[in-house]
């Protein structure tokens, strides 16, 4: 068992909540992927390869290879506060702290971990249940459940359980892909920037992609994807013809969930297309993902098969609307475990956040 505070009687029993992402690396380095790379790559529910295969593989040709190349494209997103992914969800992890301090009579403790790298699920649950957290929600910030996302973080969960003596009580959020407020905020994000940039010919909704195998065996991914990108469609008013679903990121040479993003923007392109809007509802927070493979390789695949112009819309990230929807998920799974109070502070925090999405005074 893990070493842990002394259970001493009487004491404050908290509430908390754990948000968690996938990951990022400490550093745009080489030196630094390659630890993250190799923890990605060998977790069994990202590779389905059997190990006696895989293990070769990973360790006699990506990691001698990958983590210079994965390095590279990391530079070209890096910021001074360190990886945009970090940073949103740092940003996030705040705001959502703020209102449900203001929500509740006893606010939960709100935190986050990284499912890969820092702060490590492990170092933050244990810190946490130090802290006198008797019940703890667990949030992945994945919209989408996926098999090697979402299942892959609460895998890290229990398995840091596994080793706690005392262990909290535990409730767990499978996905929102299809909360009212979730579509609510991705459909604003895209009025507002189309209220400034102006409307595209078509609107790629891209997620991230899974092997096709994992459809075949269970995995519900491919059909809430469509779904978000179905209610997303039909809150913005787009017909069949303006808007497209679509996966990035295929790594490998086995099939996976088609249309793929780079194919459908190469043949958009070569048809001419004058403007295409590219989405990523599966992120919360912009990452690599969406910041170099979408915002500047997706883009040099459209202008280079002859497409005109190219927009990427940016993540939800700190959007006032968001956090107002994270705050409403979480606590509606937080019912029974903290009671809710209409304070002066939390009747000022709404007024706060009507404003920022363009209230009138």
């Amino acid at each position: 068992m893990t070493s842990q505070s002394i259970y001493q009687h009487g004491s404050p029993n908290r509430t908390g909540v754990l948000l968690i992402n996938l990951g990022t690396p400490d550093a745009p380095t080489a030196q630094a992927l390659r630890p993250y790379l190799k923890e990605f790559l060998s977790n069994p529910r990202v590779i389905e390869v059997p190990r006696l295969i895989w293990w070769p593989i990973l360790h006699g040709f990506i990691l001698p290879f990958r983590p210079k190349a994965s390095a590279e494209k990391y530079a070209k997103i890096w910021t001074s506060e360190g990886s945009p992914l970090k940073v949103h969800t740092e940003r996030q992890t705040e705001r959502l702290r703020e209102v449900l301090a203001a929500k509740f009579k006893n606010p939960p403790i709100v935190e986050y971990a990284m499912n890969i790298g820092k702060p490590s699920v492990a170092d933050v649950l244990t810190r946490m249940q130090q802290q006198g957290c008797e019940r703890i929600l667990v949030i992945p910030l994945f919209p989408q459940y996926a098999d090697s996302s979402t299942a892959a973080a609460m895998d890290n969960v229990f398995a840091v359980l596994n080793k706690m003596r005392n262990q909290p009580a535990i409730r767990t959020l499978k996905q929102y892909h299809d909360d009212p407020g979730y579509i609510a905020a991705l459909a604003q994000n895209v009025r507002d920037y189309w209220d400034t940039h102006g409307q595209p010919d078509k609107l790629i909704i891209s997620f991230h992609g899974t092997p096709r195998a994992s459809l075949d065996k269970g995995d519900p991914y491919h059909c809430v994807c469509q779904k978000t990108g179905r209610l997303l469609a039909e809150a913005l008013e787009l017909n069949a013809s303006q808007y497209a679903v679509c996966f990035q990121s295929r790594f490998g040479r086995a099939q996976w969930l088609t249309p793929y993003t780079a194919v459908t923007l190469e043949q958009l392109g070569k048809e001419h297309t004058r403007r295409i809007d590219v989405i990523c509802p599966g992120f919360v927070s912009d990452c690599l993902e969406t910041l170099e493979e979408i915002a500047i390789e997706a883009k040099h695949t459209f202008i280079q098969a002859g497409g005109k112009e190219f927009h990427y819309i940016p993540c939800l990230n700190e959007r006032s609307d968001w956090i107002q929807a994270l705050a409403d998920i979480t606590s509606t799974h937080l019912q029974g475990w903290l009671d809710i109070e209409v304070t002066e502070e939390a009747a000022k925090l709404s007024r706060k956040l009507a404003l920022e999405l363009g209230a009138k005074d």
